[in-house]
């Protein structure tokens, strides 16, 4: 069939038994769509628009296995539009071209086309660039999904012409009631086949797809292919057939995309907050996803100076000893050694006030005339720079009582600037103490001075 020809109207696809499960279980009608509710219940926006055939350029956000390929499916069998499906794996310059080209003379024609690019975050900004013109001119209404956030991976002027969607991942309930109708239906699903499993290994199968319909079908499809039949021609789906379809939970995670920000960004407030468990929960999250153990490890030490500071000094000496830790003895015990670091953290008092103070010091050093440095805490190594004054006026602080001295460190026109203030918590409240006492003391010697 020519890539253009219209798709009207679009007949049920046929399968064999050698698709897989999740291609055969496609909902064809909106009315068989699970999930999404928010976007496609009775009388939402993009149900109307769908039902009108009055799409607008669309992107479709949403994690794997929510329905956005689907959903782009179901707007083909209704639309009076060509709908040309697109891939963003497959496709280059040349070929978005050759598409656009023909798009605008359908459209001299009268007649639309639905472009639909799966993955198109897989597309860089020139391939992107070449799909605005035609946005623009309407010689095609864009149809993009994509799993990752359009603001990082989509470009602006390309976004701004188009409604971001946001598809969320299905609920343990959604999947459930996905895999019942797989189960009961004869022709697409496993109806045909004559399968026993119990209710609570199906409600398992549904936590353990975290959302994600193609998971739950295929878990399922393998557990049907694996059971033995009994003596009545039964496959009875055990816990164990269950257990071994399911391997090892893959969690969705991409080390250079939002999910990776997200989950650091929940790491580091879960420890900011003091909530030893949550942190323990992030942590985990991370490291059994596959994100590099030495990255968490560099926010870990990261967070003992910024959040932690001087309200326990210590903390820094526990992140550098986990990092350390994990460099000898590696995955998985190095893990124990992060997790321990984090729960410190967690559980140390808090204090910003050594990252504030170096805020103010950075803002004064990028604002202020960079002034020589005082003479007097200049050294003195030779005749000529004695004789210039290098060092003349320096007050020794161990020749006086208690080791301090009223001597300014600070160029002439920040002379009195105070950045660090020390919070009242964990061992920044002595350190707090202590300068007070310093400060007012140095005030004295001014008076007795005088």
């Amino acid at each position: 069939m020519d890539l253009f020809s219209p798709l009207e109207p679009i007949e049920s696809p046929q399968f064999d038994r050698d698709t897989p499960l999740a291609d055969r279980m496609r909902p064809e009608r909106l009315e068989d769509f699970v999930g999404q509710q928010h976007l496609l219940g009775p009388g939402k926006a993009l149900r109307v628009a769908i039902e009108r055939d009055q799409i607008r350029s669309i992107i479709l956000w949403g994690p794997p296995g929510t329905g956005k390929t689907t959903l782009a499916r179901i707007i083909a069998r209704r639309t009076n539009a060509t709908f040309v499906p697109f891939s963003a794996v497959l496709a280059g310059i040349k070929e978005i071209k050759s598409v656009m080209a023909e798009a605008e003379k359908l459209r001299h024609h009268g007649q639309k086309t639905i472009l639909f690019v799966d993955e198109i975050h897989r597309f860089n900004k020139s391939q992107q660039d070449a799909f605005l013109p035609h946005v623009e001119t309407g010689n095609i209404v864009l149809i993009g999904a994509t799993t990752e956030n359009p603001s990082f991976e989509v470009n602006a002027a390309l976004l701004s012409r188009s409604k971001v969607y946001v598809l969320e991942p299905l609920t343990a309930e959604d999947t459930l009631a996905l895999l019942k109708r797989a189960l009961g239906e004869p022709q697409k699903g496993l109806g045909s086949e004559a399968i026993e499993i119990g209710e609570e290994l199906l409600q398992q199968i549904s936590v353990f797809a975290n959302g994600d319909a193609r998971v739950a079908y295929n878990i399922l499809e393998i557990a049907a292919q694996s059971a033995p039949r009994d003596s009545q021609g039964v496959k009875r789906i055990s816990a164990g057939i269950v257990e071994d379809a399911m391997q090892r939970r893959m969690l969705l995670y991409d080390k250079s995309g939002e999910e990776h920000f997200n989950l650091i960004s929940a790491l580091h407030k879960s420890m900011r907050n003091s909530d030893p468990d949550a942190t323990l929960y992030w942590l985990v999250r991370m490291l059994e996803a596959g994100e590099d153990p030495l990255y968490i490890a560099r926010r870990i030490v990261r967070f003992a100076s910024e959040d932690v500071g001087l309200a326990d000094p210590q903390a820094l000496l526990i992140a550098i000893g986990a990092m350390q830790a994990f460099h000898f003895i590696g995955i998985p015990e190095g893990n124990l050694a992060l997790a321990e670091a984090a729960v410190y953290m967690a559980a140390a008092p808090k204090s910003n006030s050594l990252y504030t103070a170096y805020g103010k010091v950075f803002e004064d050093v990028q604002t202020s005339i960079a002034e020589p440095v005082p003479l007097h805490l200049r050294n003195a190594p030779t005749g000529l720079m004695k004789e210039l004054g290098y060092g003349k006026g320096y007050k020794y602080a161990h020749d006086f009582q208690e080791s301090l001295t009223d001597m300014s460190c600070l160029p002439e026109a920040l002379k009195g600037r105070v950045y660090y203030h020390p919070s009242k918590f964990g061992f920044e409240k002595t350190v707090g103490e202590r300068l007070q006492y310093w400060r007012e003391r140095i005030i004295q010697m001014g008076k007795e001075r005088s």
